[in-house]
């Protein structure tokens, strides 16, 4: 089954910490956004691999944006 990590909030992608094929667990940080020069963690609420990457540095992002598509 597929699940989707999306954005919490709206902001710039500061970084992706996960490649894809990374085994992940549940409350793991998988992202960071910047939104007003604050830094906020993207966490994983599944346990799963990750399947694709759909954001990178610096891509703008809304509440809801799909980011991550993680395997359960």
């Amino acid at each position: 089954m597929e699940q989707v990590i999306k954005a919490h909030m709206p902001g710039l992608v500061a970084r992706v910490v996960v490649n894809e094929g990374d085994r992940i667990s549940q409350g793991q940080e998988v992202a960071v956004l910047n939104c007003m020069k604050t830094e906020l963690s993207v966490l994983s609420e599944y346990d799963g691999v990750v399947k694709s990457i759909l954001v990178k540095e610096w891509d703008e992002m809304q509440l809801g944006t799909p980011m991550i598509i993680l395997e359960t």
